[in-house]
């Protein structure tokens, strides 16, 4: 019945009303029942289909197709198996394409892979056959367009006190921020607030590959990159962006996520005067954020020496989360130093697992720099 109201509001096009048509397809229906075709046929068009209840679940992060009865999803407790399965390895394949599409974008044997994000903001992932042995694989992350604030992330357990306090002082006193962790940490949600205690007289210019970042501030211009089209041609880079928004006057700059050569063009504009930047970095731990910049530093050309003096004066601080079952939290955060050996980040706070926080040495004066009020 699905595929039936689904051939007719295609035929329809733009005439087509699908309560009209899922009456005229179904006959008789109960309230409930037509309800539920409707809901079917809308997720078939335009969303997701048999996974779009997923992706509409609160708490869901993201929705994974390993075959097509192997579905998993994340709600905050790690992966869960999904009650749902896609019939056979044709229609995971047609679901991916049909996403891809609806994305404006190609996936077929030519093109086996692509990485886009559909119109809500969700990001897909997909990849096919023979690159993905075995059928489709179908990797969906939800955006949630939710601003936390600091007392909500104070409530969650997420910032400590002494956490929230040095972040208010760093974003108040224009130190250029790192906000590193792993997958689904929190980063873009931690940028986001930070990015909320801006003043109101400052302009923000946000640069990301795919439209995330929803600060509560007033004034907020977003650059998107784009990929190139089918043949080859009308690719934005991420750098692109970058050297772009230089021109756009920008109070704080930044970076939805640093992963490529666009390393070299942000730590070049933190080093011009463009004082209170931000970026995310993926790393296990603030101490492993050099060797991160280092590897991201050798795709833009940059040898050690070089991503060192250019890092250590213009990244100020590395804040880092961590995930551990359902909590995503603050749990350090280091100061940018170069050492004999090269770029390293020293901690200067961390929180223990048993929530208390302890400081480092380095502590006093890195309060004292910042203008840190808050004593842990």
């Amino acid at each position: 019945m699905v595929a039936a109201v689904r051939r007719e509001v295609a035929e329809l096009g733009d005439d087509a009303r699908l309560d009209d048509v899922v009456v005229r397809v179904a006959g008789v229906l109960g309230s409930n029942d037509r309800a539920h075709l409707v809901r079917a046929v809308r997720d078939e068009l335009s969303g997701a289909g048999p996974l779009q209840p997923l992706l509409d679940s609160e708490g869901v992060t993201d929705v994974l197709v390993n075959r097509p009865d192997e579905v998993w999803f994340d709600r905050g407790h790690g992966l869960e198996r999904a009650a749902v399965d896609l019939g056979d390895a044709r229609a995971v394949r047609a679901l991916a394409v049909r996403l891809a599409a609806v994305a404006g974008r190609r996936l077929d044997d030519a093109s086996p892979m692509v990485d886009a994000s559909l119109p809500d903001g969700t990001r897909l992932h997909a990849v096919l056959p023979p690159v993905a042995d075995g059928g489709a694989v179908l990797s969906l992350r939800v955006l949630r367009r939710r601003r936390w604030t600091v007392p909500e992330l104070l409530a969650s357990g997420g910032l400590t006190p002494t956490f929230a306090g040095t972040l208010h002082a760093l974003v108040r006193a224009r130190a250029n921020l790192l906000v590193s962790g792993g997958t689904g940490t929190g980063k873009t949600t931690l940028l986001g607030t930070l990015l909320g205690l801006v003043p109101h007289d400052h302009r923000l210019v946000c640069i990301e590959e795919a439209p995330e970042l929803d600060p509560d501030h007033p004034h907020v211009v977003r650059l998107v990159a784009r990929p190139a089209n089918v043949e080859g041609a009308g690719e934005v880079s991420l750098s692109d962006l970058v050297r772009t928004a230089l021109r756009m006057r920008p109070d704080r700059l930044v970076l939805g996520e640093c992963r490529g050569a666009e390393v070299r063009d942000v730590l070049s504009a933190l080093n011009t005067g463009h004082e209170g930047g931000c970026a995310t970095i993926h790393a296990n731990t603030v101490e492993d954020v050099p060797a991160r910049l280092e590897a991201l530093g050798a795709l833009a050309g940059l040898d050690r020496a070089a991503l060192a003096a250019q890092a250590v004066s213009a990244v100020h601080a590395v804040v880092h989360l961590r995930r551990d079952g359902g909590l995503r939290y603050v749990s350090q955060v280091g100061e940018v130093v170069r050492e004999p050996g090269g770029l390293a980040v020293r901690p200067v706070l961390e929180r223990r697992a048993s929530g208390a926080v302890a400081t480092s040495p380095g502590w006093p004066a890195f309060a004292r720099r910042w203008g840190v009020e808050v004593t842990p």
